[in-house]
């Protein structure tokens, strides 16, 4: 059975406070893990690695979805940037970024299961993207990093 993953990473102020959202659904679309976490102060495409890095971390270790094994993953993502990177077809520019991408393909084998990247539009990918928002909320809240003192 195939799992379908929808990632998404965001910075408010790009750099800024960020975070990352992941959704994993089977085949039916019945939810199996979802995670929304703030990750401290990156750029929108730093997060959006992060996210991707976090789920192969998640395909890996959480024992639901690694009992998935042999199958495949496929991986939903609105950044067409790191798509394309991660597919081989753009050049990473940025240091940092490359470090990142370094990190994804380090993890990829781990993993144990076939990985599909595609691009989709941002309204494709609202699980994830509402993950991310409640992870910033959650933060702002604290007062101390969005808008705080």
């Amino acid at each position: 059975m195939d799992l379908n993953a929808f990632i998404d990473g965001g910075a408010r102020g790009n750099p800024g406070p960020a975070a990352i959202g992941i959704h994993i659904c089977d085949e039916d679309g019945n939810p199996l893990f979802e995670e929304g976490t703030f990750i401290g102060h990156a750029t929108n495409n730093e997060a959006e690695y992060k996210a991707l890095i976090r789920l192969l971390e998640v395909a890996a270790s959480d024992p639901v979805i690694h009992s998935f094994e042999g199958g495949t993953l496929r991986i939903h993502c609105d950044s067409n940037l790191v798509v394309q990177q991660v597919l081989g077809n753009w050049k990473i520019k940025e240091p940092r970024l490359k470090e990142l991408y370094d990190e994804v393909q380090q993890k990829k084998p781990v993993t144990g299961m076939k990985l599909r990247i595609k691009h989709v539009p941002r309204e494709e990918n609202k699980d994830a993207d509402r993950l991310v928002n409640e992870a910033l909320d959650r933060e702002a809240l604290k007062g101390h990093t969005i808008g705080g003192n």
